[in-house]
């Protein structure tokens, strides 16, 4: 298999491109069918790949975001036994919530930026994903239209073949 969709397309569009004109038909050509069903198998071999990637890419994603609620529950539990541990003075328990409840917001600040970035960054991923799918697609179709359109010409007019 060739590298990634886009040099197999590349492959296929040249094919066409130096393919045999047929007799009086300069819009349609003749071309190796194994070898272009072969291109498309492998198209849709590569697809695959790239959608895996962008499933890679969220479940990433879903990792930081348990990493920074695993630490901000970590943040809270520290900030709770701290708090249980100043009982003795009023004035010292009044100053541990406060910096407890300073701890937590912030860590839901964090969690919360966090996750705002992971999911531009996994949005960007995959409209990128999904514009190089539709492109490949486009292509594909455009292809094999002017494939069928090249089968599907009368025999009367391409009996002359080279």
């Amino acid at each position: 298999m060739a590298g990634g969709v886009e040099e197999l397309l590349d492959m296929l569009y040249n094919m066409v491109q130096d393919a045999w004109s047929v007799p009086l038909g300069s819009d349609r050509c003749i071309v190796e069918r194994e070898k272009v069903l072969d291109m498309i198998d492998d198209i849709k071999a590569t697809l695959p790949v790239d959608l895996k990637q962008a499933r890679t890419i969220v479940e990433g994603r879903n990792e930081v975001i348990s990493m920074a609620k695993r630490e901000a529950e970590g943040i809270k539990r520290q900030a709770e036994e701290r708090a249980r541990q100043m009982v003795s003075e009023e004035e010292v328990l009044i100053t541990a919530k406060h910096k407890a409840n300073d701890l937590l917001a912030a860590a839901d600040e964090k969690a919360r930026e966090v996750r705002r970035v992971t999911n531009e960054y996994v949005e960007d991923a995959f409209k990128r994903t999904e514009d190089a799918i539709n492109e490949a697609l486009g292509e594909v179709r455009q292809s094999r239209a002017q494939f069928r359109s090249a089968v599907s010409k009368p025999s009367g007019q391409g009996s002359g073949q080279a």
